[in-house]
């Protein structure tokens, strides 16, 4: 027996037919000449050919109006988040047949949860030539909006099933038992959190609208697009948790190894694989199969094109109001693959209340986003005045009195500055009288956890900086001009420290670890 957290077997899920009623329909010419939707939601908004264009097919498939009070993009451009579960259940939630279990090798219903393991963020621009598809490390630690469930933080994935199970348990105490309508009102608070979380961790991105898949609806998509090419850089094994054993060089997987690829994190030949290289074999699984999805005449084959669009129908959840169809025409760059795809960056591992988690730099991790989103964010010259008390627990020497001294600068008083037992996120508190200025040096310094304090004297901010904390390099003074009777503190990744793998470009068949 394999534990079922990555594993998979080679099985073959038997193929569900077509749906009863429903008429094959003549397939346009003009199809070859756009986009498709993605292999796994993922090939739905990050590739883009043809198979929009087949009758009924955004008819077909199941709407969400989670994304209707996201920030929206006001340049033209659209911003797509695509989120991949992790759970075992169909869209009402109930089981799944057991063959499809014993194909994926993923458990049984009571396996997996309502993790969000994937979220990439795929930016067009209005001129729909270059895309940019971002992917969110799943363990990234990070503070949940509105602390669902009771957590306020927590990994960014596990937003979605506290929320579920928050409004879940609020819809029990209002009377309400029905199975599917807890299951798809629970779900659609969990979208919501998580279209609220990653435009906050993003730094506030605009998300027009979101793709959604489970983990049932990635094979059921790798299974309609038959055999799917993906190049290693290495030998890769790891047969007790994903029954994959890969050579270096190019493989042709079928759906379970599919699976396998894009969800292993441990390898025995490499020690240094991590949840950064599974994002990366995400990543590469999309470049692939969108690239032999226009190339191996997958466009021009209607017997392909039907499966993919039924598989699609019974697994993908996209947002009201999305023209899909006016979209991909307009975005001639997914289908001449015009899309690069970056990892947003990790500070260090760590371990948080017994679990693995991703340190991040906000402050890095929004640069970042915002140089390949093209937003430019207006400088914040001065803040308000008021007392603000500075606490080091990030264990660089001497970053409290550094950061004590550019928030002068900038128009706040000198207060208290002092060291503390390390902490891994930072944080911000405030006494009666100061929100204003504790919401305006969170804004300056990427800082999203703001909290009334107990302790804090009124009119005064404290601010506790945690290990994820970079200086912004606005306020962090030349190495030979230190602020006047100011440390200069040890360097911290920021904007220009390393941004992660080397991106992957589209249109090709990229080779990964």
């Amino acid at each position: 027996m394999y534990p079922y957290d990555d594993a998979t077997a080679p099985i073959s899920l038997p193929q569900r037919g077509p749906q009863r009623g429903r008429e094959r329909r003549r397939w346009p010419k003009r199809m070859a000449k756009f986009a498709v939707a993605t292999v796994s939601a993922l090939v739905l908004a990050s590739t883009g050919y043809a198979w929009a264009f087949y009758a009924g097919f955004t008819g077909g498939l199941t709407h969400s109006d989670a994304a209707s009070r996201a920030p929206k993009s006001k340049d033209g451009s659209t911003n797509i988040l695509i989120m991949g579960l992790d759970n075992r259940l169909d869209q009402q939630g109930n089981p799944l047949p057991k063959e499809v279990y014993h194909a994926m090798h993923v458990g049984t219903e009571q396996n997996g949860g309502y993790n969000t393991n994937v979220m990439m963020l795929l930016h067009v621009p209005k001129d729909g030539s270059k895309s940019t598809l971002i992917s969110i490390p799943r363990d990234d630690y990070a503070t949940l909006d509105g602390s669902p469930h009771g957590e306020s933080r927590s990994k960014l994935k596990e937003g979605y099933g506290l929320r579920k199970a928050a409004k879940e348990s609020e819809l029990v105490q209002q009377g309400t038992s029905d199975r599917p309508t807890l299951e798809r009102l629970g779900r659609e608070a969990g979208r919501q959190q998580t279209i609220t979380d990653v435009s906050r961790f993003l730094g506030g991105v605009p998300i027009d609208h979101f793709v959604e898949v489970t983990l049932v609806g990635f094979y059921d998509l790798a299974q309609a697009l038959g055999t799917i090419k993906v190049c290693v850089s290495g030998d890769t094994e790891d047969l007790y948790y994903a029954n994959l054993k890969l050579s270096k060089g190019t493989h042709d997987l079928t759906a379970t190894q599919a699976l396998a690829f894009v969800r292993q994190r441990r390898d025995k030949n490499q020690a240094d694989f991590t949840d950064l290289d599974r994002s990366r074999r995400q990543q590469a699984f999309l470049a692939s199969a969108a690239f032999q999805l226009k190339s191996a005449g997958t466009l021009a084959n209607p017997v392909k094109m039907q499966g993919l669009v039924e598989a699609a129908q019974r697994n993908i959840v996209i947002s009201s109001g999305f023209d899909l169809l006016g979209f991909l025409g307009e975005s001639s760059g997914l289908a001449n693959g015009g899309i690069s795809y970056h990892t947003l960056p990790i500070k260090n591992f760590a371990k948080i209340d017994g679990g693995d988690v991703n340190v991040v730099d906000l402050h890095q991790i929004r640069t970042i986003t915002r140089e390949l989103l093209g937003i430019k964010k207006p400088p914040i010259t001065t803040l308000p005045a008021g007392p603000v008390d500075v606490v080091n627990a990030s264990g660089a020497q001497g970053l409290a009195a550094a950061l004590s001294g550019a928030l002068v600068a900038k128009g706040m008083t000198a207060g208290l500055t002092s060291t503390a037992a390390p902490v891994q996120l930072s944080s911000i508190s405030y006494g009666p009288g100061a929100e204003q200025a504790a919401r305006a040096a969170s804004e300056l310094l990427d800082i999203d956890d703001v909290q009334p304090g107990r302790s804090v004297p009124a009119g005064r901010v404290r601010i506790t900086l945690g290990g994820d904390f970079g200086m912004p390099a606005e306020l962090a003074p030349p190495a030979d001009k230190p602020a006047p009777g100011t440390p200069v503190p040890p360097p911290v990744p920021s904007a220009d420290a390393p941004k992660g793998p080397e991106p992957i470009q589209g249109g090709s068949i990229p080779c990964v670890k």
